[in-house]
């Protein structure tokens, strides 16, 4: 059951990562940005991105928490505080590196392209746990 509810969390978030993106080239078309002949593919869309912000967010927020813990002893703390640093750098990193995307979006110089996850987990045609499918031996 809880299995379940984690796999429904997870495809809204796939949901919502997909309709950012969806709007996101809505809006660059209502503004008039268009990709140019020569622009750039990305393997990572705008929504992901915020979506990896959004849980390192969580994480820097849950190392905070182990700094602070008064039960834990200096060493544990120290490892927390290393790990936090190094959150908050690749949070930085992928703040600008999202920052630069959106840039390049608007100007013509990167395209946006949604790739759609199709998760199977929650698909009752897909998924043999739904449908009850026996998964066949290898021959």
């Amino acid at each position: 059951e809880v299995k379940r509810a984690i796999d429904g969390f997870n495809q809204l978030r796939n949901d919502l990562i997909e309709q950012v993106d969806d709007d996101l080239i809505v809006m660059l078309g209502e503004a008039g940005s268009a990709p140019t002949s020569d622009a750039r593919q990305h393997t990572e869309t705008p929504g992901s991105a915020i979506d990896r912000l959004s849980i390192m967010s969580l994480r820097m927020y849950h190392m905070q928490e182990q700094i602070d813990r008064e039960d834990a002893d200096a060493g544990h703390r120290e490892k927390a505080r290393a790990k936090l640093r190094l959150c908050q750098e690749q949070y930085a990193d992928l703040s600008h590196s999202l920052e630069l995307l959106l840039e390049d979006l608007v100007a013509g110089r990167a395209r946006l392209k949604v790739y759609r996850q199709m998760k199977m987990y929650n698909d009752p045609s897909l998924n043999p746990y739904l449908y009850g499918g026996k998964k066949k031996p290898a021959a």
